[in-house]
């Protein structure tokens, strides 16, 4: 995909992350897939998927989906979870990933972001960098991923806040052109605010696709 392309399909649009809670009843391919046909469905422009077989399954289900694929790892030597090797990268764009998101953050690491940012390059993919301050996603930018987002601030770190980062999220739009607003959206209202800061797109995932944390939330206001 070009970026120009990626313009026309995504630009001011919203992404659904379709990830149920982990061994939840909704943790199988097969409900990801009708999951991620609901929320294109609803006017989801494009998908965030987790896992290079389960996005896979996704692809053969709806093969005009635009997705953004990850892969989560729990590391024994590194804090970073999202797509942090260049072989986890190369099955998610043989799996079909139109974009493959890394976290590009300044930790201890597995394999350097530049090395990511190839192994996408050399599969076809774009490029999209999950940060969690200004200096990591204009570091992202500088080595050329075509993306940046907020997805990891207020995870890298000390207590979850609850409402999204703004300050980062316009400090961001201020200098990229293409930033993906995500982690704690959970309203049409805040998603409006993050379009209002200059978000590009804007990525929303639990209160869409996790029916046991969103339904939490009703039962202990009850």
């Amino acid at each position: 995909m070009q970026l120009e392309a990626l313009d026309a399909r995504l630009k001011g649009g919203l992404v659904v992350s379709c990830q149920p809670v982990e061994g939840g009843p909704l943790d199988h391919d097969e409900v990801v897939a009708r999951l991620a046909h609901a929320a294109l469905d609803g006017g989801a422009a494009a998908l965030r998927i987790e896992g290079a077989a389960r996005l896979a399954h996704v692809r053969r289900r709806l093969p005009q989906a635009l997705i953004i694929g990850i892969v989560k790892t729990d590391r024994s030597d590194s804090p970073v979870r999202i797509t942090g090797t260049c072989a986890e990268v190369r099955a998610l764009c043989d799996a079909g990933a139109d974009l493959v998101a890394v976290d590009a953050t300044d930790r201890p690491r597995p394999e350097a972001v530049a090395a990511l940012l190839q192994a996408i390059r050399h599969g076809g993919a774009l490029a999209m960098a999950d940060c969690a301050t200004l200096a990591e996603g204009l570091s992202a930018a500088r080595l050329g991923f075509d993306l940046v987002g907020t997805t990891l601030s207020g995870y890298t770190g000390g207590p979850v806040p609850e409402e999204p980062d703004w300050v980062l999220l316009e400090q961001l739009a201020q200098r990229l052109p293409r930033v993906m607003a995500e982690g704690r959206i959970h309203t049409p209202q805040q998603l409006r605010r993050a379009r209002e800061l200059g978000a590009w797109a804007v990525t929303v995932g639990t209160s869409i696709t996790r029916t046991e944390l969103v339904t939490r939330r009703f039962a202990e206001a009850v």
